[in-house]
């Protein structure tokens, strides 16, 4: 790995442009997770921590969870798309710098309902890092008005497909 290289396409140019998420899994009492993403790097720091990076555009969900003796204290998830430097993004603790904040929902009944609808999205074989932002924003949006979400359907899949393709 050459480091010191003036190359934009070196490894250290690259993980400069990398949004990164430090995880922490201390039994029963810190659990900082990703329920879906794909990561571009992983540095362990420890038996209990480590941090992975996203690549800009990349859609991963994140979720965190810690306890006490008496019981959950904190239930949160967040789906963000990792920003390329110079972009706006929202900050999000444990993420550096941020993120494009696609959902944000706390609260362990709501963060399960969320769980629930990434699962039926992997259920109908797409891959939900690669699913519409948007449909992650109509999730958070229809429970924070406390309505059920609709679900994400394989010709919704191909409609952004193809929207994509278009933008890009």
């Amino acid at each position: 790995m050459n480091i010191g290289s003036a190359n934009p396409q070196s490894p250290q140019m690259d993980a400069d442009r990398l949004t990164r998420v430090e995880l922490t899994w201390i039994e029963n009492q810190v659990e900082f997770w990703i329920r879906f993403g794909h990561e571009a790097t992983e540095t362990i720091l420890d038996r209990r921590r480590r941090v992975l990076g996203f690549a800009p555009g990349s859609i991963f969900a994140f979720v965190r969870w810690a306890a006490n003796e008496h019981g959950t204290v904190l239930s949160r998830i967040d789906i963000l798309r990792a920003v390329a430097p110079g972009q706006p993004f929202t900050t999000v603790p444990f993420v550096a710098p941020g993120g494009e904040l696609l959902l944000h929902i706390t609260g362990w009944p709501r963060v399960e309902r969320v769980l629930q609808a990434i699962d039926a999205v992997e259920a109908i074989g797409i891959d939900a890092a690669d699913a519409a932002p948007d449909h992650w924003q109509h999730i958070h949006n229809r429970l924070a008005a406390g309505e059920a979400p609709r679900l994400y359907s394989r010709s919704r899949h191909v409609a952004w497909l193809m929207r994509r393709r278009i933008l890009s």
